[in-house]
């Protein structure tokens, strides 16, 4: 079965190079109309330039269509313009790859607040940006697709990279409570954690390790988290033409009830059995948490 996106509109943040632009053009190959958003900065976020009408020209020199938009994404007002810029085009949007970012990375004492910030802004608050003004519309029409690019930095931490790691886990978190709002509604949000040799990496990964790691090699996990055959609430990991999920899991634990063994002690002598995960579940909402906590009292 072949994945198409005939008469879908979709919105690729970030998309005038790198993983976005390698998104942007395979969702109009395969017959997405899309909105190509860059605001043309540096790694940094610095500047400007005309790097999404770029992507735009080359989807309809092969046939699609394409429209840019050069709004930041940490600007509300501009992604309000874009969401209605579209609106305006084609009536609908479907799709929302939430792609755009940038890095200051410096290691957690050495790191300004301001730096810690903008990184935040960008990659997380860019994506609620986006998210929270595109929502109501994928709710009324009672479809829509949402991806967020967060990073194995987050779900596993990287040295120096705070800032982006904090980004990262945090699209986890709006996916996770996301995953269950829009589930009625037909809306499906997942996450992807790419790891691919961009401007944003070159100076991370070897340039010769970096030839197994296109930008094009993360896109196949979008395209079918873009699908209407895409789960809901899931993190895929991709790079180098391999796919995995990542599941946050919990152990079953140890129930040390709540008079005079429930100790700090207690803890630590039972820490072996708390951390045992053989039988770890991964809990779809906070309330599975609370009911698996009642079970172990019921033993």
């Amino acid at each position: 079965m072949s994945i198409e996106f005939n008469d879908k509109v979709a919105i690729v943040t970030g998309a005038g190079g790198g993983i976005g632009k390698e998104h942007a053009l395979e969702l109009a190959r395969r017959g997405a109309k899309v909105v190509v958003n860059d605001l043309g900065g540096s790694v940094d976020g610095s500047g400007a330039s005309d790097a999404a009408e770029e992507v735009v020209e080359l989807i309809k020199s092969e046939g699609g269509e394409a429209i840019s938009n050069g709004a930041s994404v940490t600007d509300l007002d501009a992604v309000k313009n874009m969401v209605q810029q579209t609106m305006d085009e084609w009536g609908r949007i479907d799709i929302l790859v939430n792609n755009a970012g940038i890095l200051r990375d410096k290691s957690f004492h050495k790191v300004s607040i301001e730096d810690f910030n903008l990184v935040m802004d960008v990659h997380f608050q860019g994506s609620l940006n986006c998210t929270h003004t595109i929502f109501p519309i994928m709710r009324e029409q009672e479809y829509g697709r949402i991806i967020f690019t967060s990073s194995a930095s987050g779900v596993y931490g990287n040295f120096g990279q705070t800032n982006y790691g904090s980004a990262k886990m945090a699209m986890i978190g709006l996916m996770n409570t996301l995953k269950l709002e829009g589930q009625n509604k037909n809306i499906f949000t997942n996450s992807i954690t790419p790891v691919a040799y961009t401007r944003m990496t070159e100076g991370l990964i070897p340039e010769d390790f970096g030839q197994n790691l296109k930008s094009e090699y993360i896109t196949p996990a979008v395209i079918y988290l873009a699908s209407d055959q895409a789960p809901n609430g899931v993190i895929i990991a991709a790079g180098a033409g391999v796919f995995s999920r990542i599941n946050i899991q919990e152990s079953m634990g140890v129930s040390l009830g709540t008079g005079e063994d429930m100790t700090p002690e207690n803890i630590h002598a039972n820490w072996d059995k708390i951390s045992d995960m053989t039988n770890a579940r991964a809990l779809q909402n906070g309330g599975e948490q609370t009911l698996k906590f009642f079970e172990l009292i019921n033993k």
